[in-house]
């Protein structure tokens, strides 16, 4: 962290005295197991067989996953200014740091992650570690980074709109986004972003996606939704090892014009590998209404006053309004249309994004389709500043996330996986979408793809000067 972040500003809250002290714990620990192979186990010895994770070291986003204490700014200028800090552990945190992770520090984020890209006028930019001048795409963009630059081998992220999978795309990782329901929000949230977000972990391994989600995916009481449970003895790092039957796969790069060139080819050449693994593949198909353009328009309605309400909270706890001169303008925006819109438009979108979601949920029933896979960028990472540009900026977010947002508004579960390089040597990904809470499909035919060759070589770790 000392030597990469200068260059990459992944993370912006270091811990280090407090992460050297909990290392500390883990070598106890881990003593403790040693003295107990040896000797009747102690109870600090049986206790510390179930630390699936002690003493690894991890990253957390600055945008949910609460810490006590810690520095909790979700990018935003006004709490920067305030020295706003965490007043209470999430239940996520409390899961990890009971698995013995231990956080480094918290990660740069857009202002209150909404857009694809980490530039937020609060912290400045992210850089991407296979190319600095690149995005490491938002709103988990500084996890991201600090991943692929081997600072951390996994690290906290949330998606709302894709933003697990895009940073995942763009850096050349494994990006998970659990089913709705499988990570609790607790005890801050009940849904977050209109049910859209959910909490996960970016990481350079399949194998490591499926333990992480075994020690996050417990749910808390009140809890509004749960994703369906694993059968007794289950696990999802245990789906890896487990026989994948041949499937059927349907691919699709979108209306002409939606995809780039680079990404396409990416998209066919993960074709090619899953149908010679023996999966039925049926190019150009997707479930009705997939990219219908009529989506974006609904979940505009949701989003926008989830900033507006997320505003009003704010107003709430600091006992005074929220102004333009506190927010970035696109958030300014977003919360000042979110407030014009009637209930009953709020209502009405949520209707119509139900009516959507049970459509095209029946692709994935029993006799219908395993998977769908998509790209996840619809063109190449851009450079920094292409996305964040206030004139155009908004335009080319829209038209780079065309295949995201799908699974936000289903709650699916869906994986990003780096499979190809784009012409500049950059890590272009494609993301695989299984029916609602089979996670485990999604883990067993993504190590299966990994097993044969299929996923891009981890990035070697940069010098200090690179």
């Amino acid at each position: 962290m000392e030597s990469l972040n200068p260059a990459l500003n992944a993370i912006i809250h270091p811990r280090p005295e407090c992460a050297l002290a909990e290392a500390d714990e883990a070598m106890s620990r881990w003593q403790a197991r040693q003295a107990g192979q040896h000797e009747a186990p102690s109870s600090q010895a049986s206790r510390s067989q179930n630390v699936p994770f002690d003493g690894v070291p991890m990253a957390v986003k600055d945008l949910g996953c609460e810490q006590a204490g810690e520095y909790h700014h979700a990018g935003a200028r006004f709490l920067v200014d305030l020295g706003w800090r965490g007043t209470v552990d999430s239940h996520l945190y409390r899961q990890l740091r009971s698995a013995g992770l231990i956080s480094v520090g918290r990660t740069n984020t857009p202002e209150f992650g909404t857009t694809i890209t980490t530039e937020p006028a609060s912290y400045g930019p992210t850089a991407n570690p296979w190319a600095l001048d690149r995005s490491p795409g938002g709103s988990s963009g500084g996890s991201a980074a600090a991943v692929a630059s081997g600072i951390v081998p996994i690290a906290h992220g949330n998606d709302g709109g894709g933003s697990i999978r895009i940073p995942a795309a763009a850096c050349g990782l494994v990006g998970l986004k659990p089913t709705r329901g499988r990570v609790s929000t607790a005890p801050r949230l009940g849904e977050h972003r209109g049910g859209f977000a959910v909490d996960g972990m970016l990481t350079r391994t399949v194998r490591d996606a499926a333990r992480c989600l075994d020690i996050i995916s417990r749910p808390a009481l009140g809890d509004p939704y749960v994703a369906p449970p694993l059968g007794s003895g289950e696990t999802f790092s245990g789906a890896l090892i487990a026989p994948v039957p041949p499937l059927r796969i349907a691919v699709s790069a979108g209306p002409r014009g939606r995809a780039g060139e680079p990404v396409r080819h990416a998209l066919t050449q993960a074709a090619a590998l899953l149908d010679a693994l023996g999966h039925h593949v049926e190019p150009d198909t997707a479930p009705d209404g997939w990219h219908t353009p009529e989506l974006a328009d609904h979940t505009i309605v949701v989003r926008t006053v989830a900033m507006a309400t997320e505003l009003a909270g704010w107003t709430e706890r600091l006992g005074r309004p929220m102004t333009a001169d506190d927010i970035e303008p696109a958030n300014w925006w977003s919360a000042e249309l979110g407030n014009s819109l009637p209930a009953a438009a709020y209502v009405g979108a949520l209707e119509e994004l139900a009516r959507w979601r049970r459509r095209v949920m029946a692709f994935w029933q029993p006799g219908g389709f395993d998977l769908l896979v998509t790209p996840v960028l619809a063109d190449v990472t851009p450079a920094l500043g292409y996305l964040a540009d206030p004139t155009d900026g908004a335009r080319r977010v829209a038209e780079l996330a065309a295949f995201v947002n799908q699974a936000n508004v289903s709650g699916q579960p869906v994986i990003s996986l780096p499979t190809a390089f784009d012409p500049a040597g950059g890590p272009l990904g494609i993301q695989l979408h299984a029916g609602h809470g089979n996670e485990q499909l999604l883990l067993a035919v993504s190590q299966q793809i990994a097993d044969a060759g299929g996923l891009i070589p981890l990035r070697d770790l940069p010098d200090s000067e690179s």
